[in-house]
Order: C-alpha cells, then structure tokens, then sequence
C-alpha cells in the first residue's frame, strides 16, 4: 500500500508520463457547452473515458444526453462502439448526471506496466469522441 503523498505522487508522475507520450490539447471542458465535458478517470481497477452531462436543469442535462443518444448508431458505428450511456447517473455526493463513457477493466493506476496500455486507450477512445463531437457539435448544442 502507499501512502497518501505517494498515491499523489504515483499519479501526478502517471498524468505527466501521459502528457508526454502524447502531448496535444484535449478538449475537455472546452465544448462549448456549460457543465457538458470530457473526462479522463483511473484508479486501481479500471481507466475510463466520460462525457459528463452536469448542467443544473435536469430538463436541458436530459436534453444534452438524448442529441449524443438520437446519435448513438453513427457514434458507434463511425467513431467508438462499446460505450454505456446513463440518463441519470447518481455521483457520490449525490448529483444526478447523466454520463457516457467506456472503460477498460483489469487496468492499474498504481502499477506502471499497465500505463502504456492506459494511455494508448486514452488517446484512441478521446481521441474518436472529440473527432464526434466536432463533427456533431452544432446538432447538439441546438437544444432549444
């Protein structure tokens, strides 16, 4: 087991090492859109690659969702299959989201052997997302 400093340190070195083998700006929280972004998650179990639809109004968060889900076909057909789409996903904290994402199991934060294969499915599914959502981005904004 590690320590807190050094968990914080193993993944602080685990981001930069990611930077550097793959070093261009993601789009993230730059959508465009209030409280709708891409995430990248990993802990000692999994590494997962999120959309998170967070806006206030549950009738626009839910309005978000359902544009990317009238796609769904195209996205997984042209750009990322396997992905699990939650209309209402409930946070730890108790905020209900709604939130698209795909992961890879049996991965590791905390054992570097398994970061290279992180990394490469980082870059390839966030890589496809962000290439969706630019071609898309209009059709989904358009919510009103």
């Amino acid at each position: 087991m590690y320590s807190k400093e050094e968990t914080q340190k193993l993944k602080r070195e685990f981001w930069v090492t990611f930077a550097d083998k793959y070093p261009r700006k993601w789009m993230l929280y730059d959508t465009k859109i209030k409280d709708f972004s891409f995430k990248f998650y990993v802990d000692n179990k999994k590494a997962l690659v999120l959309i998170d639809i967070e806006h206030r109004s549950d009738e626009k968060r839910i309005a978000y969702f359902e544009k990317i889900e009238a796609l769904k076909n195209i996205l997984e057909e042209e750009f990322i299959k396997d992905l699990v789409f939650e209309k209402e996903f409930i946070l730890e904290n108790g905020k209900t989201i709604s939130r698209i994402w795909i992961e890879k199991l049996e991965v590791s934060v905390s054992n570097r052997k398994y970061w290279d294969e992180i990394f490469d499915f980082y870059n390839e599914k966030m890589n496809s997302l962000e290439l969706f959502y630019k071609e898309y981005d209009e059709f989904i904004k358009d919510i009103d």
